[in-house]
């Protein structure tokens, strides 16, 4: 079990940086989730740290010891990559047991470490079958199960889910959050899967183009992201953003949408006033859209008239995607809403969880 930081980390592939300048400081047994598109840079940060590829800049420790020069078999850290990469002639047992083999573990140690985290995944009854008697899912548990016995400092998980289906993912996601709860070891996570990164981190490390753009706690990354892009990428489906500026009416600011205008709540308003009539860009998450029939209570409810263009109808909620002028938006609305494509409604915008960005920063303005 150790710490790990990335200290001003950058990594070239001659003129191209996939990482830039990253500094992550991660604690003992915490779980990092590395989030962003592909390409950004995730991937490379990890095979860094597992010293599979050699940084162009900058160091890497892991507990107090900077392993820039260190093997990657003596990194004490085991990685579970998105290919399962089993050996397809050994059983369960062998395929868990070949690394330690390797290391010369004492037979009844390998026993003893196999059987335990056989029985922490739940596949104790498949040590004798070989990967093609296996599941999709079951197959995964094995190459788990591989690192596990490795017992190490750190392990490095490299999107290891998106080779499942929609109904396994859930349940291997849920299956890795109690293992990290009962090894009490540093996890390190890639994935570009937003709903991934927020139902497993202790924090989430948001990176695009090589850039680390903000770390924190799921709920601070999706109430208060620090830039435009970071709104965008965490939250499902994806907060609606609209060009905008600050209008000052009176004693009154407003977000002028052009074919709409919202009050900014009094309480906010300083926030934006130096921002009178700039160019911004007006974020609002789809949720917090309410069909006013249905609205919660005691919200700061700005009214917007739209026409509806698509229904979804999910069950327990229904997506609506919402024109208006040259804006189209969803919002997740009550399933009790009559709504029918064509449809002239009037939504309300809950304007306590507005968002505004610099229009030529993206930052967010607070």
């Amino acid at each position: 079990m150790a710490s790990v930081t990335f200290d001003h980390i950058t990594k070239r592939f001659g003129d191209v940086i996939a990482v830039n300048d990253l500094n992550i400081e991660i604690a003992d047994k915490e779980f990092l989730v590395l989030v962003g598109p592909s390409g950004c840079g995730k991937t490379t940060a990890l095979r860094c740290l597992a010293g599979l590829e050699d940084v162009s800049e900058g160091r890497i420790l892991i507990g107090d010891q900077v392993v820039n020069d260190i093997a990657p078999k003596d990194r004490d850290i085991a990685m579970v990559f998105q290919s399962y990469a089993l050996y397809p002639h050994m059983s369960v047992f062998d395929n868990m047991a070949f690394g330690l083999k390797l290391r010369k573990t004492p037979k009844a140690e390998i026993k003893r470490r196999v059987e335990e985290a056989a029985h922490i995944l739940g596949i104790e009854h498949l040590l004798d079958r070989k990967p093609r008697q296996l599941s999709g899912g079951q197959r995964q548990r094995v190459a788990v199960g591989r690192a596990i016995v490795r017992e190490p400092k750190v392990f490095l998980f490299d999107e290891p889910l998106s080779n499942l289906d929609a109904k396994l993912r859930v349940e291997t996601r849920a299956n890795i959050s109690k293992l990290h709860q009962q090894l009490e070891t540093t996890f390190i996570y890639v994935t570009h899967d937003q709903v991934e990164a927020m139902t497993m981190a202790s924090r989430i490390a948001v990176i695009n183009k090589g850039l680390l753009q903000q770390i924190d706690t799921p709920q601070i990354l999706y109430d208060r992201p620090d830039n435009l892009f970071v709104a965008g990428f965490i939250g499902s489906p994806a907060m609606n953003f609209f060009q905008a500026h600050v209008r000052k009416d009176g004693d009154k600011l407003f977000i002028d949408g052009g074919t709409f205008s919202v009050k900014v709540p009094d309480t906010r308003k300083d926030a934006y006033m130096a921002h009178v009539d700039k160019p911004v860009i007006f974020g609002i998450r789809p949720e917090n859209i309410h069909n006013p029939d249905f609205a919660p209570p005691n919200i700061d409810a700005q009214p917007v008239e739209c026409t509806i263009d698509v229904t979804e109808l999910m069950g327990n909620e229904i997506f609506v995607y919402l024109k208006t002028g040259e804006n189209i938006f969803v919002a997740r609305v009550d399933p009790r809403s009559h709504y029918h494509v064509g449809d002239k409604v009037q939504v309300v915008f809950n304007m306590n969880n507005m968002h505004v960005f610099d229009r030529e920063s993206e930052a967010a303005i607070r």
